[in-house]
């Protein structure tokens, strides 16, 4: 069992060469950019997003207080039991709740929910349902609590992408992340900052853009076909409720942060990555371990930075040349920003579906043991997980498949915006010829990190 072995690879027999699936992925890519210009003359997904209304009863339930406060209680109650297992329990991880309960159940496992479902973790976020018990119990006093602060508006979602940065870093450049004391001690400076946020700026005002979670599962809630639309649960087109994305400051840096950190959790893994770490790290190793493990986390993070920085410097050389290529004045940052969106849901899915079902089975037995103490409360600490359920191919095929549909949704997005933005059927075609270059270069990318892992 290892909390962070991220997928698996070993892909071999595959009936065609590796290549043909870049060259197919490019193809897919392309015929779909033809078939939108051909087919695609107005916008049609805003309108789209406002959705078909459901039976009132569902929005009433889906908003009720005694569910928002029974989910609230489910996500506190966790948010405790993690963060004490992380610091009393067993200090291995295989035998600890925290490390699969954090990168397995809380990272990876909401992403479907939210995908499907809306914006769930707003009703089980135990950070917000403290602070909304806290607000009651004082303003119960006759007393109503007056934020210090008015949130900054040119902070934007700043604070939300250095906070999701320091999350990847220690999940993916730090030397020991499943280390159950290590995962406490970052548990415990989150919540602290996540409340004074909310202290000094308001709930609703940090949860929107300094608390990183929030901002992260609520961007991949809009990809879902529930959601609230002025008051109202309706049923509605996949991926249109992007095209509601306020963009704000820091909004560019966060959604790069949601994609180059799961590149670098490929390219970390890549031959080319592991010889030029070692070649740099041995002589180090040779003097100091403790050194070595220092310098490897800067490495990493590093490389980290880089992959981000290259994410978004990749997508403002693409807006930049749709304008200079239509003669639009202003910049395009904004109006292509949220087809980016379905590509970093499609890196997370490709990247991370193996590691779901595989180490997410594990979660059975330490339900029961959740400190490694030999306990067994729910009658499951013996549950052998089938590792053996997925092949390597059978993951290829599945990491190949959300890569396509992703850029190819991204692509759908940005054409839309297009044809709202320009008025010529030929120029907005036009400001999408970068665009598509952009979704070829990131498809071919994350195939050949995946297949290079």
């Amino acid at each position: 069992m290892a909390p962070l072995a991220h997928g698996i690879g070993g892909i071999k027999d595959l009936p065609v060469p590796l290549w043909l699936f870049y060259y197919g992925a490019a193809l897919v890519l392309i015929l779909s950019f033809v078939a939108l210009w051909v087919l695609w003359k107005r916008p049609v997904l805003a309108e789209r997003s406002r959705g078909r209304p459901l039976p009132a009863a569902l929005g009433r339930l889906a908003t009720s207080p005694a569910l928002r406060v029974l989910l609230g209680a489910v996500g506190v109650a966790l948010l405790v039991v993690v963060t004490a297992a992380a610091f009393a329990g067993d200090t291995t991880p295989n035998e600890n709740l925290a490390p699969t309960f954090v990168y397995v159940v809380f990272w990876l496992w909401l992403v479907p929910v939210v995908v499907l479902l809306g914006n769930v973790w707003r009703l089980v976020n135990p950070w917000l349902a403290a602070a909304d018990g806290v607000a009651r119990l004082w303003e119960k006093g006759a007393v109503r609590w007056e934020t210090p602060f008015a949130y900054p508006a040119r902070l934007g979602r700043w604070p939300a992408a250095v906070l999701l940065f320091a999350f990847a870093a220690l999940e993916l450049a730090y030397s020991e992340p499943a280390d159950p004391r290590a995962l406490g001690v970052a548990i415990v400076v989150y919540s602290t900052i996540t409340w004074l946020g909310m202290l000094a700026f308001g709930r609703d005002a940090w949860t929107a853009n300094g608390e990183a979670f929030s901002v992260y599962f609520g961007f991949l809630a809009r990809v879902a076909p529930l959601a609230f639309v002025d008051g109202r649960l309706v049923a509605r087109w996949p991926f249109t409720g992007l095209t509601r994305l306020d963009v704000r400051p820091g909004t560019l840096a966060f959604v790069a942060v949601m994609l180059g950190s799961v590149a670098f959790d490929g390219l970390s893994r890549t031959e080319q990555w592991v010889d030029f770490r070692a070649n740099l790290m041995r002589p180090v190793i040779e003097r100091s371990l403790s050194l070595a493990d220092v310098l490897g986390t800067l490495l990493n993070t590093g490389g980290l930075l880089l992959c981000v920085l290259l994410v978004a410097g990749a997508y403002l050389l693409a807006v930049r040349a749709a304008a200079a290529a239509t003669g639009y004045r202003g910049s395009l940052g904004d109006a292509f920003l949220p087809s980016l969106v379905p590509i970093a849901l499609a890196y997370v899915v490709a990247h991370y579906f193996s590691l779901v079902v595989l180490q997410g089975q594990f979660m059975a037995p330490l339900a029961s043991d959740p400190f490694g103490r030999g306990w067994d409360l729910f009658g499951t600490a013996d549950v052998r997980p089938d590792l053996g359920v997925l092949t390597p191919n059978v993951v290829w095929y599945v990491q190949v498949a959300a890569l396509v549909i992703g850029h190819v949704a991204g692509l759908a997005l940005a054409h839309d915006k297009a044809v709202e933005l320009f008025e010529s059927p030929r120029q907005a075609a036009v400001s999408q010829y970068a665009m598509l270059a952009l979704m070829v270069v990131y498809t071919v990318a994350g195939l050949w990190l995946l297949s290079s892992g």
